[in-house]
């Protein structure tokens, strides 16, 4: 990639960070009501996976949502104004945390039911075959969503079908507070897909280039071999399962870690050690950053909450 792609890559790694932890916030604040999940540590996973992508390729994730919808190009204003249920997000302040959607984007959720947005995924792909174009769908999702039955019939179904769906799961080592090792018969969550004869790989989802190259690949090869795809990375969350998470199944030392191994922290050593950016070049995105966020918390607080006949609004489609 050239210099400005690392760097813009920079820029929504630190963008995602600043607006999780101001979430967090005003989440404490009760300013942010229902469910929160952050994705605070997985920044490097869906920012090196959508720089991937084609702008044609839809994407559709599950609850930890955030991040994903600034990496498809919502603006920090439109997402801080959904958390807070203004009218102004990009859900219309009706979505709220975890049902951040934009079509304009072809960014689709955002969706609260554990694996329930993975048939959709074959849905859009299979949609994508009748049209006859060689659109891809990304699928992204926890691997607690794994050892449920709509895994396997989405997955079935789409090599069944040759049907252009790449499959990410973000392992990010525990479902709620459940480690992989005591939910799963494996813990290579991409031997799964061994059963259905699917292509797979795995990366450290801790490097955002890792998780670039890798995807890249596999978005290639499931757009040319009109075949689906199953992409682990690896990964961790480095605060609990959501705002409400008391973390009392996982050691201090555990978490400390893996921060230690922070996404951000290693791709700002790469860009220093390759020269591809200074110090001062860096602290300057950081600043930016910060500023860009506080803006959209002003631009949050001082919207307005959706009216009344919102309620009624947007529930069929014509």
């Amino acid at each position: 990639m050239k210099k400005e792609q690392l760097l813009d890559l920079y820029y929504q790694m630190v963008l995602i960070r600043r607006v999780e932890e101001r979430g967090a916030e005003l989440y404490q604040a009760g300013k942010i009501g229902g469910f929160m999940h952050l994705y605070i540590g997985q920044e490097a996973v869906s920012t090196g996976l959508i720089a991937a992508r084609e702008d044609r390729d839809r994407v559709i994730t599950a609850y930890r949502d955030h991040g994903v919808a600034l990496n498809c190009g919502i603006s920090a204003d439109q997402v801080m104004a959904e958390l807070l249920g203004k009218a102004t997000g990009m859900s219309k302040g009706k979505g709220g945390s975890m049902h951040m959607a934009s079509t304009e984007k072809n960014m689709w959720g955002g969706h609260a039911i554990v694996g329930g947005h993975l048939p959709i995924a074959s849905g859009f792909a299979l949609g994508d075959q009748y049209a006859k174009n060689d659109n891809v769908t990304i699928c992204m999702f926890g691997d607690g969503a794994t050892n449920i039955g709509y895994f396997h019939e989405a997955l079935n179904l789409s090599k069944t079908w040759g049907l252009r769906v790449l499959w990410v799961c973000e392992n990010n080592q525990y479902g709620m507070g459940t480690t992989v090792e005591r939910a799963s018969a494996v813990t290579d969550i991409r031997q799964k897909a061994e059963g259905y004869g699917m292509k797979n790989g795995q990366v450290n989802g801790m490097n955002v280039i890792d998780v670039y190259d890798a995807s890249k690949k596999a978005i290639e090869y499931v757009r040319n071999e009109s075949q689906p795809y199953f992409l682990e990375i690896d990964t961790y969350r480095f605060r609990g399962h959501s705002m409400g998470d008391p973390e009392r199944y996982r050691k201090a030392e555990e978490v400390k870690q893996w921060q230690e191994n922070d996404p951000i922290g290693i791709f700002n050593k790469y860009l220093l050690d390759k020269k591809s950016a200074t110090s001062k070049i860096l602290d300057e995105i950081e600043a930016r950053v910060e500023e860009e966020v506080v803006k959209a918390v002003e631009f949050a607080e001082a919207s307005p909450e959706p009216a009344m006949e919102e309620l009624f609004t947007d529930i069929y489609v014509d």
